[in-house]
């Protein structure tokens, strides 16, 4: 499926609000309703829309830690990285995990309750044996910017 300018616009409507009606849609993106749900259910039929979550404030649940952490494994074949994904992958404390270019093989990004539970983690998941060569850890003291949506409008200009 080849999106076009409306497609764009409704996924970056719907990034932006995941609630919004299908009119206040179809509005948006001048379009009637019918049209527009078509598209909706094309867009998620086809997988360009994985789902709708609501966005956590996390500061107001209480005391959390996030820490950025660089990963190097000390062998680089596939079934390396296949066996310290399925390990990682497990770790609910993981929000992301990304494959990187550079001087180390994936970055980590963890919210946890605290430094203790961080530092748990990293000792279960280093005496786990799942080919962790080093890791390094940044702390974050502070995201004066978090996005929660892509920037469509700028990669497919319409």
């Amino acid at each position: 499926m080849k999106l076009d300018r409306i497609d764009i616009k409704i996924l970056y409507e719907l990034q932006k609000n995941g609630r919004i009606t299908n009119v206040e849609l179809a509005e948006l993106v001048n379009l009637s309703p019918s049209p527009c749900l078509m598209r909706v259910k094309k867009l998620q039929s086809e997988g360009f829309i994985e789902g709708y979550s609501a966005q956590i404030n996390v500061s107001k649940l209480g005391q959390t830690l996030t820490v950025f952490t660089e990963i190097t494994l000390k062998n680089h074949r596939q079934i390396d990285f296949a066996r310290f994904l399925a390990a990682v992958e497990k770790v609910d404390q993981v929000i992301e995990c990304h494959l990187v270019s550079g001087g180390y093989d994936y970055m980590l990004k963890f919210v946890t309750a605290g430094i203790g539970e961080y530092q748990a983690i990293m000792e279960r998941l280093t005496d786990m044996d799942i080919g962790i060569d080093k890791y390094f850890s940044f702390v974050v003291l502070k995201s004066p910017i978090v996005k929660s949506h892509m920037p469509l409008t700028s990669l497919f200009p319409m």
